[in-house]
């Protein structure tokens, strides 16, 4: 369990499986995944022009920068391109278009040296995604757009994959938090204020894992892995692409990982478009998913894929 896999040709059923057990996918770049962080990056380099991208938080006053996140992560988001490559990347790994549904792809950035930590370019602290309404079959996608290293990247917690960790996600609503604190993330600057779950007793996060891909390189995980933004003292400000995907016939079953202590509610499940033409999930989902499955008992850990 929480092992790392690497270019494995395997099929999507396997590997929708494997993941919900807690392992780490980790493919080498797709003709798919270096269109999207290639369209990425031109985008970045336009925003922050002159300046190089990775070092620009050094020539510029926070509030500046933040401003050109501000503007560039919404349009990075909308952009039909930005779906067109996430739609190959699917069919480059193998994955049903029919069958799977996304989100769409968000760009992230993590600065160097504490710069700019909050808001619009939030550090992470350890969180499982399911904390946030997340589905239990949800699967992550994450590729940077730029070179990484240990010192920028992400942080997994394997510890954690089974061990419930006291949190605040039963005060989270999905629906609530999109109401009132996601659309103004941009005027967290020094600090930021808006209520998200989180570990409320100490954690133990080594060991840890650090996947280190080329830009492009795809790592899968579950959502409902323990992870974290690694303090970032690179000298380099990071920048990466994410997205999510359910799989229909997993929805419709409430196949997916165990649940190991998340409470919130509400769902995500309104976010999620068909690989094929777009469509969202059909309704009838969306109540089932209202409230996380009950914690799952230790030895139903390895049983919890064949629901």
């Amino acid at each position: 369990m929480n092992s790392l896999i690497i270019d494995a040709p395997i099929s999507e059923e396997k590997k929708r499986e494997l993941l919900y057990r807690g392992q780490l996918l980790v493919y080498s770049p797709t003709p798919n995944s270096l269109a999207l962080v290639d369209f990425a990056r031109k985008m970045v380099e336009a925003a922050f022009h002159p300046l190089e991208p990775e070092t620009a938080q050094f020539h510029l006053p926070v509030e500046k920068y933040a401003a050109i996140l501000s503007e560039l992560k919404p349009k990075f988001i909308h952009a039909p391109e930005s779906k067109k490559c996430i739609q190959g990347m699917l069919g480059d790994l193998g994955f049903s278009l029919e069958k799977t549904y996304f989100d769409v792809p968000r760009m992230r950035s993590s600065t160097s040296d504490d710069f700019l930590t909050s808001g619009i370019a939030y550090v992470f602290h350890p969180h499982r995604d399911t904390w946030y309404s997340a589905p239990m079959c949800q699967i992550n996608w994450w590729l940077p757009i730029y070179p990484i290293v240990p010192e920028n990247a992400m942080a997994f917690h394997p510890r954690y994959w089974s061990q419930a960790v006291g949190n605040g996600s039963a005060e989270y609503n999905y629906a609530e938090w999109n109401r009132t604190s996601r659309q103004n993330a941009a005027q967290f600057i020094k600090q930021d204020t808006r209520k998200q779950p989180k570990p409320e007793e100490p954690m133990e996060l080594d060991p840890q894992i650090r996947v280190i891909a080329p830009p492009g390189g795809v790592l899968l995980f579950s959502a409902a892995h323990m992870h974290s933004s690694v303090p970032n003292n690179s000298g380099k400000t990071r920048f990466s692409i994410d997205f999510r995907t359910v799989n229909v016939d997993d929805v419709a079953t409430r196949r997916g990982a165990a649940n190991v202590d998340s409470a919130c509610t509400g769902t995500t499940m309104g976010d999620y478009l068909r690989g094929t033409d777009l469509a969202h999930l059909p309704e009838k989902y969306f109540e089932m998913y209202e409230t996380q499955p009950p914690i799952a008992k230790p030895e139903e850990f390895e049983t919890a894929t064949k629901a």
